[in-house]
């Protein structure tokens, strides 16, 4: 899978940008603040219709401009794909696909797959189980439409029961038997298929990780949930929602399920969120980054397109080269204020473009 031309029309800083692309390495060089991460964002966007950077679509219309428009060919093996979407300023937007319009996101995840990795991805490590979640919810969106059908559906029924609990009497007790058998089933199903991915993830990452370290360290990840037996998962959720009414009611809050869910990430049976130092997390997240690219191949049979904003410079001469060599069949966009540090590992057939305040020119 591959990108042959991006267009942009008021995206960002970009009043209009046509750019043909390299199926290999395409590296846009220049100052910070004239839009290298625009280019990645609009390319992410045409992937699951949403930013990395911000929830208002509203935000990427460029100052003064009414609608921005995104157009990305995409050659896969069996059918190449034509992505057309357009962001409108009341935050509604319009996507087609091969030029025929679709109404549900879950038919656009899928049509370009793409992992992206940027310097707030140590937030994956850092912060919260929640920034933990979110990529294992996006990871997953990606290789199954199922999936995200039910995690929707798990989020409706969770804000419902809240609700219910907010407004706890005992009239609408018997409405949180309904709700838990409800939960229960879309969770279940949730909790497999996390598991399902960390078990791959740290098969993947093991070595992955033993290679950009030279062999000194072991990494190692592991799914997070009160559930003992994953293959009944069903069954001990609604047993968990159950036995908690008493603490959900105190707390007027839903507190088991997959939306309390973590995952640990441990180097040398060490806790990397908690004592890994700066170095080990960065290299944690790209040991994760290069994992979810083999997952997808491994799945899909076809190669993501890699997005790696700025973090060339964040990473040592070792973990530079060994991204650099692991892209041969991959293509992949950089972005970095200049090459003199990566030049020597970027092979001939890397396109190099200038940008500068809102324009792109090969070099």
């Amino acid at each position: 899978m591959y990108i042959k031309y991006l267009q942009l029309i008021n995206f960002r800083n970009y009043k209009q940008l046509n750019i043909e692309l390299n199926r290999n390495i395409n590296v846009f060089v220049g100052d910070n603040a004239q839009g290298k991460t625009n280019i990645l964002e609009s390319i992410y966007y045409c992937s699951i219709g949403k930013s990395p950077r911000t929830n208002k679509d509203k935000e990427l219309i460029s100052w003064n401009g009414n609608e921005a428009y995104i157009k990305i060919y995409v050659n896969k093996n069996r059918l190449d794909k034509k992505i057309e979407i357009k962001i409108f300023k009341e935050g509604k937007k319009g996507i087609n696909v091969n030029s025929i319009k679709i109404n549900k996101i879950s038919e656009l995840i899928g049509t370009l797959n793409v992992v992206m990795f940027s310097p707030e991805d140590l937030k994956i490590i850092k912060e919260s189980p929640s920034f933990r979640r979110k990529f294992l919810d996006i990871e997953l969106c990606k290789l199954s439409k199922k999936y995200y059908y039910n995690l929707v559906q798990y989020n409706k029924v969770l804000n419902e029961r809240n609700v219910v609990l907010k407004k706890w009497n005992e009239q609408n007790s018997g409405m949180l038997q309904v709700y838990d058998e409800q939960l229960c089933k879309y969770g279940g199903f949730i909790t497999k298929l996390r598991d399902q991915y960390v078990t791959k993830l740290s098969e993947s990452g093991k070595r992955i990780h033993r290679d950009i370290t030279s062999g000194n360290e072991n990494i190692e990840f592991k799914y997070i949930t009160p559930v003992k037996n994953i293959d009944k998962a069903e069954d001990e959720i609604l047993e968990l929602l159950i036995n908690s009414r008493k603490k959900d009611f105190e707390k007027r809050v839903t507190s088991l399920g997959p939306h309390r869910d973590d995952f640990d990430i441990k180097i040398n049976g060490i806790d990397t969120k908690i004592f890994g130092s700066q170095g080990q997390q960065r290299t944690s997240v790209l040991t994760i980054k290069f994992a979810s690219l083999e997952i997808i191949k491994e799945t899909t049979g076809e190669y993501p397109v890699l997005l790696l904003d700025d973090v060339l410079s964040e990473l040592d001469a070792n973990r530079q080269k060994y991204i650099l060599s692991s892209i041969n069949n991959i293509q992949t966009f950089i972005t970095c204020t200049g090459i003199g540090d990566i030049k020597s590992y970027l092979k001939d057939e890397a396109q190099l473009f200038l940008v500068k305040s809102g324009f792109v020119d090969k070099v």
